[in-house]
């Protein structure tokens, strides 16, 4: 045996043990024995289709984000204007498309709207009208263009705040994306559905907004509604944990979000009943300071989801960026709560468009079908090679398994997800490695045809087949990157098989085969025949 065989043997010998080294953790036999106890932790994961879990399509409100950013910068250009001596009065949020309010100095006017032009770019003046006294009444607008970067973001910070409420259950490749303004969410093996669907159907949207206790509920239930107002429900929890709501009356615009929440955690009060504590982030411990300031004596109305949880009265300015959520939480109910806070709130209320539940029974009956069809392909391939090629097609069918071992090595060494269509990229790619060999097989029976010896044959088969090989390979691997680009869920599911499996029937067939008909020649002589 010539060193250049030895050290190519040695390379098989190396990649076969490590591949089977990350597959063998993914048996379950295997995994639960004491071998499993030294091999990798990494597995192949089963998507949806083949474990189970539940498929969620999710509309985001996005309007309702462009109402709130709205609503907060309005509060920010209150600020601003204040600091710089050009009071604003009477803002107001109108149906959640506009802002108006009134400059009560008119001589101000130049200087304001250079500082509309300057710092808030994003706002566009949509008229001006003069008021009582000269003083001047605006209404202005986001810009289109702003609008349509908002809602973008709002989408995406939606899919980002979701995947990190999904991480807390530990769920294996949740899929997670954008679909235009809607989110499609695939949790595959989940084994406590309904909590998760609670907390990811739970917006989680705090707003504090401040109450106006001038206006009676009763009137404006009866269409007596005054511009930028709305009603709330107050809801109260009884001792046996029944509800009782009654409407309150509050200014449209938050004064603060849960966008400016950088903590949540769940503490108890005195008589052991559990409550939400939120810290506020650097801007939000300023706004929530300069806002308690301004509303002393008022009550600040705490909105989650749209019903109010509590409205305490403001008795003082408070700093240090605390506040609390209180309204007879059991533990559980505290601690997911803080939860998607500490995740983050959503910018936008989400809505479920549609569930599907696949139960495991039928990913089971799947992952059952997809391992028949593969064992029938497998052995329907293997029995052809060694009937058409002779002890040749041996070696091929060795090849062959060493290649479904490195595949499903990448997968569980990758953390790919392994899914339906994923198990038909690699009944492809095997009938692929299988095709290779055929190509370099048939090269060498030509060259057998021509006079050249068995070894000759073999050597100019490999290396006149191979070229032939990779130019194939190389354009499907192409396609299969384009289809993991820009593909959905079981798309990618197969491009990723495929691209793992091209990869591995190149090495297996033109390497691996190679040299295992050269170890089979190595101890015979220049004449002796060659079962192809």
């Amino acid at each position: 045996m010539s060193s250049s065989l030895r050290w190519r043997l040695a390379l098989v010998a190396f990649v076969a043990v490590l591949g089977l080294t990350f597959f063998l953790p993914s048996l379950d036999q295997v995994r639960e024995s004491p071998l499993g106890a030294f091999l990798p932790s990494n597995q192949v994961s089963l998507g949806l289709d083949l474990k189970g879990g539940i498929h969620l399509t999710l509309g985001v409100e996005v309007d309702k984000a462009l109402a709130n950013s709205l609503s907060q910068m309005g509060q920010d250009l209150k600020s601003v204007a204040q600091e710089k001596e050009m009071t604003i009065i009477r803002l107001n949020l109108l149906e959640g498309k506009r802002l108006e309010f009134v400059l009560a100095r008119p001589e101000k006017k130049a200087d304001f709207d250079e500082l509309l032009a300057k710092q808030f770019p994003v706002l566009a003046i949509e008229r001006t009208d003069i008021v009582d006294d000269g003083k001047i009444k605006y209404t202005v607008a986001f810009t289109p263009a702003h609008k349509k970067q908002l809602s973008e973001m709002t989408v995406e910070q939606a899919v980002k705040t979701i995947r990190n409420r999904i991480d807390q259950f530990g769920v294996a490749e949740p899929d997670i994306r954008k679909a235009g303004d809607r989110i499609q969410v695939q949790l595959p093996g989940l084994k406590d559905p309904e909590r998760a669907m609670d907390i990811i159907g739970k917006t989680a949207h705090l707003e504090f907004k401040i109450v106006d206790d001038e206006i009676d509920p009763a009137k404006v239930q009866k269409g007596m509604l005054p511009p930028g107002r709305e009603i709330v429900m107050l809801r109260t929890v009884n001792p046996d944990k029944t509800f009782t709501d009654r409407p309150i009356v509050v200014k449209s615009d938050a004064v603060l979000t849960g966008e400016h929440i950088s903590d949540a955690r769940v503490g108890y009060e005195q008589n052991n009943t559990a409550y939400v504590g939120l810290t506020f982030s650097q801007s939000g411990a300023k706004i929530f300071e300069r806002v308690t300031g301004e509303n002393i004596k008022k009550r600040m109305a705490i909105i989650l989801d749209g019903t109010c949880s509590s409205a305490p009265v403001i008795q003082s300015k408070i700093a240090g960026g605390k506040a609390q959520i209180t309204g007879r939480f059991t533990p559980n109910e505290a601690r997911d709560l803080a939860v998607v806070l500490r995740a983050g709130s959503l910018p936008a209320p989400v809505t479920v468009m549609e569930q599907r539940t696949v139960g495991p029974t039928l990913g089971q009956e799947s992952i059952d079908k997809g391992v028949m069809s593969t064992l029938v392909a497998g052995i329907a391939i293997a029995v052809f090679m060694v009937i058409y090629y002779g002890f040749s097609g041996v070696v091929a069918n060795i090849a062959l398994v060493m290649n479904l071992v490195l595949i499903m090595a990448g997968l569980a060494s990758f953390g790919a997800t392994l899914t339906l269509p994923g198990i038909a990229g690699i009944i492809l790619t095997m009938a692929m490695s299988v095709d290779a060999n055929v190509i370099i097989f048939e090269r060498i029976r030509e060259e057998l045809r021509l006079g050249l010896t068995p070894k000759a044959s073999i050597k100019e088969g490999f290396s006149r087949g191979s070229l032939t090989i990779m130019d194939a390979n190389v354009t499907t691997i192409i396609a299969a990157v384009v289809l993991y680009e820009f593909g959905t869920g079981p798309i990618k599911g197969f491009a990723v098989t495929l691209i793992l499996g091209i990869v591995a029937s190149m090495f297996t067939a033109i390497f691996v085969s190679h040299v295992l008909m050269d170890l089979w020649m190595s101890g015979k002589s220049s004449e002796a025949k060659l079962s192809i």
